[in-house]
């Protein structure tokens, strides 16, 4: 006889989204029995409302938040996720996207996961229960996430990364390949002693890891590092150029996450009486409107987020009229050499 554990094994490996009838039969109990305890849990047993919450979880059901709401089976939703908003360099991309959406009658779902993976997934479900056509991220995934929303009819979009397998459609660039270009381009200036300032997050990871490993097959000297948290902040340079001091040989050049990590390495360096980029220089990422204002002008990697905004709802839109879809879609980036470096 097949276990409850099987049973729910079977459905989870399944390329269907569970249903209702899904859970009554792995919590042994009517389909109208889930109703009622999904809509109020206290008109149910409490031994019966304990199996059918199990058999929820086991088989992957989503509730329906919206049911009875629809005339169609399109919400004219779409739930878009990112880290953060404060001193964000996605703000761009956001302000693109919300726009458009709401221009062509879409509402929008807009959820700040962090760096926790459980928080993006918390926000997916929510998503996936109001069942929204689309899913906009760029928070971590794991293996239950993408589960879950591979079982779903909602079209899954990771922006600002190109993993080598996507859970739907990727559209951005790959970080590893920024991170050896910032590499080559202090060589090719003459820069020995790069320090790396390194937010907690996977895709300034794998910047960091293409410097380092692009850094040392061009024969420069191992990089001193430092972390941050993010979102990576004017103030945390402060902290950090304090380290910096305390090392044996100050470095000529930081490597900064962010534009704005980079304008607060720039002060604390004039503040202390060095000369930027002549003691100093210094790199930031995302080109934001800070980085061309500032004085010295900060060199910086362009990310065109607008167009990462158009292609992801030109995605959505392909996705409504069932049209076929790339995988990923790359959109580069390119190093802007300015003042400070």
């Amino acid at each position: 006889m097949e276990t409850s554990q099987e049973r729910g094994l079977t459905l989870l490996q399944g390329d269907r989204a569970p249903t209702l009838d899904d859970v009554a039969r792995e919590a042994n109990v009517s389909a109208a029995t889930v109703s009622r305890y999904l809509n109020n849990p206290e008109v149910v047993a409490a031994r019966t409302g304990e199996r059918i919450k199990a058999a929820v979880e086991q088989v992957g059901y989503i509730p329906n938040a919206l049911a009875g709401g629809l005339a169609s089976s399109r919400s004219r939703m779409v739930a878009v996720l990112i880290p953060h908003l404060v001193d964000s360099i996605f703000n761009d991309t956001i302000e693109t996207m919300v726009g458009e959406l709401a221009a062509s009658g879409t509402n929008v779902m807009l959820g700040l996961t962090g760096v926790s993976v459980a928080r993006t997934q918390e926000l997916i479900r929510a998503a996936l229960a109001r069942r929204v056509d689309a899913i906009i991220s760029s928070g971590p995934l794991n293996d239950e996430i993408r589960d879950m929303v591979q079982r779903s009819r909602a079209l899954f979009i990771q922006i600002w990364e190109l993993p080598p397998d996507p859970v739907g459609i990727a559209i951005g660039f790959s970080h590893l390949e920024a991170g050896r270009d910032i590499a080559r381009f202090l060589v090719s200036r003459g820069y020995r002693r790069p320090h790396v300032v390194t937010a907690a997050g996977a895709r300034a990871r794998q910047r960091r890891d293409g410097f380092v490993e692009e850094w040392a097959l061009l024969g420069g000297e191992p990089a001193t590092e430092s972390a941050v948290e993010i979102p990576s902040r004017f103030g945390h340079a402060r902290r950090v150029f304090s380290e910096m001091r305390r090392l044996d040989e100050m470095p000529d050049v930081v490597v900064c996450g962010s534009d704005w990590l980079a304008q607060g390495f720039i002060v604390e360096a004039q503040s202390a009486g060095l000369r930027v980029p002549d003691q100093l220089a210094v790199i930031g990422f995302g080109n934001s409107s800070i980085a061309g204002e500032m004085r010295p002008t900060i060199t910086t990697v362009d990310i065109d987020g607008a167009r990462i905004a158009r292609e992801a709802l030109a995605a959505v839109r392909r996705h409504a009229g069932s049209e076929e879809q790339p995988r990923t879609i790359d959109l580069g980036f390119r190093l802007i050499a300015r003042e400070s470096a």
